[in-house]
């Protein structure tokens, strides 16, 4: 694993486990890689609650109750989607934290309205706002998944520092 996306991984890992809070993550383009990445650290399940990824659109309305309309009318790789799978991972967890990740990493799939590198974040927290990120990486499939992770990781420290102590 990439050492930068583990050290980043255990960062998250100190400062949620130091506050309490549990995480869930909702996962579409980066296939479970930030689940991945916080659960090969020793000790992550006083932090992790569950991952669930969805890289279908079902898989999305089953597992996370992501309207099929909204994907319908904003394609699963949009802001809309990216908060109600957030939003959704909270609903079917008990974690009080989440971030989600739709995206397209390439290296085909893309149009010009959504091109290839193209990611959604959001991230969710109980009794409080769902933040959204966009971001379009460069390079190739496995650097767009990578940069993906870092910033879902990023999105995680976010929430924290927003959250009333």
């Amino acid at each position: 694993m990439n050492p930068g996306l583990t050290d980043k991984a255990a960062h998250v890992l100190d400062l949620y486990a130091a506050r309490g809070l549990k995480i869930a993550t909702a996962e579409s383009c980066t296939g479970g890689l930030v689940a991945a990445a916080l659960t090969a650290i020793a000790g992550s399940s006083r932090v992790v609650e569950r991952g669930f990824v969805t890289y279908s659109n079902e898989a999305k309305t089953e597992m996370l109750g992501v309207s099929s309309a909204l994907i319908a009318t904003h394609g699963a790789v949009s802001e809309d989607v990216a908060r109600a799978m957030a939003e959704g991972a909270l609903r079917y967890s008990h974690a009080q934290h989440s971030v989600a990740i739709t995206g397209i990493a390439g290296p085909g799939g893309g149009t010009a309205d959504k091109p290839t590198g193209l990611v959604h974040f959001a991230a969710a927290q109980h009794n409080g706002p769902t933040y959204h990120r966009r971001e379009v990486f460069a390079g190739n499939r496995d650097q767009v998944r990578l940069q993906a992770a870092l910033t879902a990781l990023d999105m995680l420290l976010i929430g924290l520092e927003r959250t009333n102590p």
